[in-house]
């Protein structure tokens, strides 16, 4: 585990041969997408993914081996998404084990809106606490109070965060198994998810929601957000 952690290079073949990522590609078809992956590393899910995708990481160790080694990798605060010149829109977006690291999360999906089409699929990798508490006496089920996180889910929490974000949920499943249903039936006992999202172009806040909040210029980026398209982003909330 230490070579693991301290050589690079060792990260890459265990992902390579992960049967639940393989399962993921080949479900969502990401061999062929142009995909953003956001927490990036060393580009050890990256390089799986379809031509001209992309890697943010804001480590500059990680940006360094990457560049070494011809893979695209970006330094940038994935928080700060909205600021990094990219080239968009991107057809999914990956992020697994960032989202309970996030200082902000509802405010981190809202702008990864700026940076997807109509149809982007969105992929998150969350360690959830699992509903039989008492599981969590198991180390392997203690993932998610690992002492860096600071956002802490279930799978129905994780659901409505990410639905009421703009984002249309398809799937929450572990990809333990390539049959969809005993797949679900693990998803509730699973320590890990991935949140299948799609973009809803459509979304809106709520009035309520926004009586709340137009008069306040912190929030008015993402009410700008969720009155504007994917392909024209302009502001629409006086100052």
């Amino acid at each position: 585990m230490n070579d693991y952690l301290t050589n690079p290079d060792k990260r890459f073949a265990p992902v390579a041969h992960s049967k639940t990522f393989n399962r993921i590609l080949d479900t969502l078809a990401l061999r062929t997408k142009k995909v953003l992956d956001l927490g990036s590393g060393y580009g050890e899910y990256l390089i799986h993914f379809g031509p001209d995708s992309l890697g943010v990481t804001s480590t500059v160790a990680e940006v360094d081996y990457a560049r070494a080694k011809s893979i695209n990798i970006i330094k940038g605060n994935v928080e700060l998404i909205d600021q990094l010149i990219l080239d968009k829109p991107f057809e999914a977006i990956w992020a697994n084990n960032l989202f309970e690291h996030l200082l902000a999360p509802h405010t981190f999906l809202m702008k990864l809106k700026t940076v997807a089409a109509a149809d982007t699929v969105l992929v998150l990798g969350v360690p959830v606490i699992p509903r039989l508490a008492w599981l969590m006496r198991l180390s392997k089920f203690r993932g998610a109070l690992a002492a860096a996180h600071v956002n802490f889910f279930t799978r129905e929490s994780l659901k409505l965060t990410v639905e009421r974000a703009g984002w249309l949920v398809k799937q929450i499943r572990p990809f333990i198994f390539t049959n969809y249903f005993l797949d679900y039936l693990a998803s509730f006992l699973a320590p890990h998810l991935y949140v299948v999202a799609y973009n809803n172009a459509d979304f809106k806040y709520p009035t309520k929601k926004l009586k709340e909040w137009q008069n306040e210029p912190h929030y008015h980026q993402l009410l700008n957000i969720s009155q504007s398209t994917p392909s024209h982003l302009t502001l629409q909330v006086e100052t």
